[in-house]
Parts: structure tokens; sequence; C-alpha cells
């Protein structure tokens, strides 16, 4: 069966959940990219409103017009940057994963059982791999009508023909503005190669940007200058017929002026100090 518009997927407010849960306060403040300030923050991330994203119009297929993007289908539950020896995989799968571990023992008290996790790891080339992960939450279920969860449980076709990301460059040199207007919207699966992982109460989505000559280009110069760039990143199913219209953001995040040393080093030849990205164990990494 065909889905149907992704309106009918209530949303949460931009940036925030009401209410929001113990498990999803713990992810948002306690990774090694902290949670800053929207205006002022560096060496974080923060969660822009989504209005700053064009998106496909109620009529886009009449007049071909855009328009500001609304509330996010979920809401932003924290952000990893990661460097490790080899390129990182299904990292909700892991067991040392802090999202995925924080959820799970809400889940052990009887909490939280309808919640779910989107996450997309951006895999970035290097001689010792980065990856920045952006984790996104529910607390309710997502109707089964929606084009999201069609993402969800759609098959990999689908994904790499509908799963879109959307970007800009808030702050930055005119270069990278420029370089960077090319990707201000594409399609992940038609552009690099993506992999789609599912559990019980996730879908995480692994971008390889290293899998795209242009892309790696784009990114050299990017990491050249990311401590004076300011970056924002949103996700959206591409709708493709009138009753998917208008789209909406599954969800975004803004990276503030970020510092490569500031990944949290994952190291799987030793037993894990801690839970993977979280601040807590970057603190003690440092203390021995």
């Amino acid at each position: 069966m065909r889905p149907t518009k992704c309106s009918s997927s209530k949303p949460a407010q931009t940036g925030s959940i009401p209410h929001v849960p113990e498990w999803i306060t713990e992810t948002l403040n306690g990774g090694s990219l902290r949670l800053v300030d929207l205006h002022t923050g560096i060496n974080g991330w923060a969660s822009p409103p989504g209005s700053v994203f064009s998106l496909r119009s109620a009529t886009y297929f009449t007049d071909k017009q855009k328009s500001p993007g609304g509330d996010y289908l979920l809401s932003p539950a924290g952000v990893d940057w990661l460097k490790s020896t080899t390129k990182l995989e299904n990292v909700l799968a892991r067991p040392d994963n802090r999202v995925a571990h924080a959820l799970k023992k809400a889940q052990s008290r009887v909490k939280s059982l309808n919640s779910f996790i989107f996450a997309v790891n951006f895999q970035v080339p290097s001689k010792e791999p980065y990856s920045c992960v952006f984790y996104f939450a529910t607390e309710d279920q997502i109707p089964s009508d929606s084009v999201l969860r069609h993402l969800i449980d759609g098959d990999e076709s689908f994904c790499n023909e509908r799963f879109k990301v959307v970007s800009r460059v808030v702050e930055g040199p005119w270069v990278v503005k420029s370089a960077a207007g090319s990707f201000g919207a594409f399609v992940a699966g038609k552009t690099v190669r993506c992999s789609y992982y599912r559990g019980d109460n996730y879908l995480e989505i692994d971008i390889d940007l290293g899998s795209s000559a242009i892309m790696r280009a784009l990114l050299r110069l990017s990491l050249g200058c990311i401590t004076s760039l300011t970056v924002d990143v949103g996700f959206v199913v591409e709708a493709q017929t009138e009753d998917e219209l208008p789209e909406r953001l599954i969800g975004a995040c803004r990276i503030c002026h970020m510092e490569l040393s500031s990944a949290f080093v994952v190291d799987d030849s030793k037993k894990p100090l801690g839970m993977m990205g979280s601040a807590k164990a970057n603190d003690d990494d440092d203390e021995v």
C-alpha cells in the first residue's frame, strides 16, 4: 500500500519532547559533543528551528514552490562525535552505545515501552575514521500510514529513493558555502553508499561519505576549517506524490564550531571504559 502524507504523524515540538523522559534527558546532555546555545555555542550541537530549511510545500507539484519547514516529527536525543581505528557501523546495536543503553535501562523499569530511536551515522573517511551520529527519538508510536513509518519498515530500494539530507552553512568561509551549495539537499542513497540497520525499536542509516569523490573533496575542504564552521543538517522523507505533501523534517541539528580533538575514541581492541560517546567516559580517560 502506498504511504500517505507524512503530516498524519503528530509532531513533537521543535527541539523538545513535552515532559521529556529521563532517558532522553540523559542522552541529550551526556555525549562527548555537548548540547550548547543555538546562537553562541561552540564545539557542540544545538537544535535549530525547522523554519531555516526550505522543503516541498503543499503545492510543490503544481508550482514547484518550497516553504519553511515546521516542527520535527521526532525530537533530538543527542549527537556523538566518534573516532575509531575502523569504520563504525550499526552503532545502535553495540552494547556500549549510550543512547540505546539509556532506552534499554528505562524499559527494564517498564517505562518508555513505545519509544523509538532514529539515528543517522555520517561516516567520515580518515586515517582514523570518524563518525558523526545524530540521534532522534519519540515516546509515541509512529502512525502506520505515515511515510516515516514506511521509511522505517521499507526495503533498501525505497530508502535509497526517498531518504533526503538537507543542509545549510550558517557560518563559515565563502569557499565552503559555495562548494556546499550543490549539496543543500540530496537524496542520500543516490549520492553516496548507505546502509540501513533495524532493531526492535530503532532504525539507523549509515552514510559512507567516502564513497563519493566529490563528497570526499568537500569534506577535506570542510575539515580544514571545521572550527570556524556552523552547519545545520536535517533529514526528510522526500515527497513524490501530492498526498505526501508538505514535506516534514524527521529532525535536525546544528553543529557549532566543532573541534576534531573532541571526538570520543572507540578502541575495540580493549575492554571499553564506559559507554561509547559518553562525556563522562572521555573525562575518565583524561584522568588516566
